[in-house]
């Protein structure tokens, strides 16, 4: 990815199946990731489901594209924002897109875009089936997103610490030891020492939806760091500079 400046991205929100309470810590994300030039959001509003959405599309300029439901049981949404992704494509205006949406019908669009080397996001919430999720590049859940919004509001407004919300995060379990293991062996080198950078890279290559926040932690070193028992850390300053790359390798 070129840098995060430079880097234009089509976003494009199924109205239908997000919900509209955290709109602003989602776009928050997006300009992590680069500028979303293209904001659309899909649905037939004429319906009162969608209302809530109005506040958001004048506050954030997202332009809203209708779609009416031409027959029961069919999402017409879909169609729409597939044939825009594909006319986006092919105007050659943008670097990425970022597909927000809950919706397994929007795996194989993902898929073709990444076919002609767009870098695809997915942002929709942790029941998204798995296909759609592994056809991005990179899947931010929702809650997740949530949870950081509505900690900050309840840290500033909670007479006590204690009666602010904990949200439900990840565990660390076997498999994701396993997953970090196996990461490290593939990049470690003959002292099996390897580059957290690299560590994190990789890991979101094997799983597009890997993020220290799932498991309650706001980076990836401070993750690796609470487990003591499984990894060695060693934090190596560069010369003439005060920054530190940092290293890890497996125990034994």
């Amino acid at each position: 990815m070129r840098e995060k400046s430079d880097f234009k991205l089509a976003v494009l929100i199924d109205a239908d199946n997000i919900p509209y309470s955290n709109i602003k810590g989602m776009l928050d994300e997006i300009a992590k990731l680069g500028t979303p030039t293209i904001k659309r959001i899909y649905g037939d509003w004429t319906k009162p489901t969608v209302s809530g959405w109005k506040p958001a599309l004048l506050e954030h300029a997202i332009t809203p594209i209708q779609q009416y439901s031409y027959t029961t049981g069919k999402n017409a949404t879909d169609s729409a924002m597939i044939i825009d992704a594909m006319d986006i494509l092919h105007n050659d205006k943008v670097d990425g897109f970022c597909l927000v949406s809950s919706d397994s019908d929007f795996t194989r669009l993902a898929t073709r875009l990444r076919e002609s080397s767009m870098f695809v996001i997915g942002i929709g919430e942790k029941k998204t089936p798995r296909p759609f999720i592994v056809a991005c590049d990179k899947f931010i859940y929702i809650e997740i997103i949530g949870a950081i919004e509505v900690s900050k509001k309840d840290v500033k407004t909670a007479s006590t610490p204690e009666k602010v919300k904990k949200p439900a995060f990840d565990s660390i379990d076997k498999k994701f030891i396993q997953l970090l293991k196996s990461t490290i062996e593939d990049l470690a080198d003959d002292d099996g020492w390897a580059s957290l950078a690299g560590v994190g890279a990789l890991i979101n290559k094997k799983r597009p939806d890997f993020d220290p926040r799932n498991y309650g932690f706001s980076k990836l070193t401070p993750l690796i760091k609470s487990l003591g028992e499984h990894f060695e850390v060693d934090e190596r300053e560069v010369e003439k500079s005060r920054v530190k790359h940092i290293y890890l390798r497996i125990k034994k």
